[in-house]
């Protein structure tokens, strides 16, 4: 909650810079000539200060919903939304002086900012995670930067681009590309021989070589004809949040992904290591397959792809992992 009160004041903060500088530029304030001495230093300071406050309002909000969306990507499409992020985190820091004079770079940024950040904080508030809220929060973003665009003296620059800029974020979250924020996958595996002792989720999984350091487990699972595969995750949710959550098992075939299994639960958030589910397939057919934990409504939270090969594992390649 601090945070989301953090970021908010750094919100109403551009908003009311946006309001100053629009307010200085129908007063037709010009920059002060450049000046020697410490009076023309300071001088020069009070003309820049805010945008360069505007510039730090914006990159707070940027560089925080980096990391929230960063977190809870779990595909390349999101993925892609987050390089996204990053690449206006970094383009923030040279845009400076120069949000001053283009005001429809301020509206589209703040119309940015307000959209992701409603888009995260309305679902923890109301602690639920149905689609609408998404629709609503961008809805509510888009409408508060038209209203401040209404108020701001002279109305500078143009508010359309702002329209324009909702209807690619609802294109985004049509092509599953908005990361399922507050959501974080903190786990995902397959393996066999899972167990389920009281409050503990324990599964067998084949390790990966040394040389994948980057792999929690390895990319080929061996069964026996007949045997299980199972699919375990976490995902993480704040506490209060419930959420709608489903595996699903998909095998590639010669038309492409097949989906074999389907299996859904509901999940309530508050545990550290994330709520947890588990499903499996029955003697899945040797060849490569695919784990994905989503939302009900079809966004996606973590893949997990493996290759199956009928065998048995080594001993001394497995190893027990506890969720």
């Amino acid at each position: 909650m601090v945070d989301f009160w953090r970021l908010g004041t750094f919100l109403l903060g551009a908003g009311m810079l946006a309001l100053w500088l629009a307010h200085r530029e129908v007063r037709e304030l010009s920059a002060p000539p450049a000046g020697q001495g410490l009076k023309g230093r300071l001088a020069e300071i009070r003309w820049q200060a805010p945008y360069l406050l505007l510039q730090f309002f914006f990159g707070g909000i940027f560089s925080a919903l980096f990391i929230f969306y960063f977190k809870s990507s779990g595909h390349i499409g999101t993925w892609l939304m987050t390089a996204f992020l990053g690449v206006l985190l970094v383009g923030n820091e040279f845009a400076g002086k120069h949000l001053g004079r283009r005001f429809t770079l301020i509206w589209v940024l703040f119309a940015l900012n307000a959209i992701l950040l409603f888009n995260f904080a309305l679902p923890h508030a109301i602690g639920s995670l149905d689609p609408r809220w998404f629709y609503v929060s961008t809805a509510a973003g888009v409408v508060l930067t038209h209203g401040q665009w209404r108020l701001a003296p002279g109305q500078p620059g143009r508010i359309f681009p702002v329209w324009g800029l909702a209807g690619v974020l609802l294109l985004a979250w049509s092509l599953d590309m908005i990361a399922p924020v507050p959501l974080v996958k903190q786990d995902l595996a397959v393996g066999h021989e899972f167990v389920q002792q009281g409050g503990r989720y324990v599964l067998q999984v084949e390790q990966a070589p040394s040389w994948q350091f980057w792999r929690d487990q390895a990319a080929t699972v061996h069964l026996r004809e007949g045997e299980k595969l199972y699919g375990v995750s976490a995902v993480f949710a704040p506490s209060g949040v419930t959420a709608a959550l489903e595996h699903r098992w998909e095998v590639l075939e010669v038309g492409g992904w097949r989906e074999v299994y389907r299996n859904r639960f509901q999940s309530t958030g508050g545990r550290a290591r994330g709520f947890r589910g588990y499903s499996w397939v029955l003697n899945p057919q040797p060849g490569d397959w695919r784990l994905i934990v989503a939302t009900q409504d079809g966004r996606t939270i973590g893949i997990l792809s493996v290759q199956v090969k009928r065998g048995v594992p080594s001993p001394d390649g497995v190893r027990l992992r506890e969720f």
